[in-house]
């Protein structure tokens, strides 16, 4: 089973998100993408960072109806950090079978990517899948992480990057649609409207529980 990894802060989940994570998938392939809310991210600010009981319950609202996407609490649930090498390790232990993990971030991430904890053992457990955004000149390998490129390797012959392991690096070109965590937040801050934002489930959650 070939299975995406989906990780965030997810504050909140929006429809870039969503059509971003449909794109990889078809793409590449994936039975499933795992949306795993993080808890307390190492790379972000917590400043304006919803609890994350609301965060999980508004992927999962926004989720709902798509038979290829899953939730996971694991890092919501998990103490301290959310490192995502803890949560690549949590699904290899246990997924029933043998499950061919890809790992999805976009390309910000993936430059960061040497910074991260354990990220030479990190890419010996799982592929990676970078999107990147057309029309927002960051597509390809070209903007991103040269170290993490050469870590990984590149093989001439099939014109992919493979790590020793067998993993591999993939990069998906997918639609670009202007919209950030950060933006809605403003939005909402300024007493704006944000839908067709987010999914209205999202948004009437929002709302009743006056988040942000």
């Amino acid at each position: 089973m070939r299975v995406g990894l989906f990780g965030g802060s997810f504050n909140p989940i929006h429809f870039g998100h969503l059509r971003a994570a449909e794109e990889d998938r078809e793409a590449l392939g994936l039975d499933l993408v795992y949306f795993i809310p993080a808890s307390s991210p190492p790379h972000k600010p917590h400043d304006g960072l919803a609890p994350g009981d609301h965060r999980l319950q508004m992927v999962r609202l926004a989720t709902k109806g798509n038979r290829h996407f899953m939730v996971s609490d694991t890092e919501i649930r998990r103490p301290g950090r959310s490192y995502t090498i803890d949560t690549v390790r949590y699904f290899l232990s246990t997924l029933r079978g043998t499950a061919d993990l890809h790992l999805i971030m976009g390309g910000d991430q993936f430059a960061e990517l040497e910074s991260w904890k354990d990220a030479a053992e990190l890419v010996t457990l799982c592929s990676l899948l970078v999107h990147t955004r057309s029309g927002d000149g960051a597509a390809g390998p070209t903007a991103v992480s040269l170290a993490a490129l050469e870590r990984l390797g590149y093989d001439s012959r099939s014109d992919h990057y493979v790590h020793s392991s067998g993993h591999t690096l993939a990069f998906v070109e997918t639609t670009f649609i202007p919209i950030s965590a950060t933006f809605i937040r403003r939005k909402l801050a300024a007493r704006e409207s944000i839908r067709y934002l987010v999914p209205d489930d999202v948004a009437e959650y929002i709302k009743r529980h006056g988040l942000y």
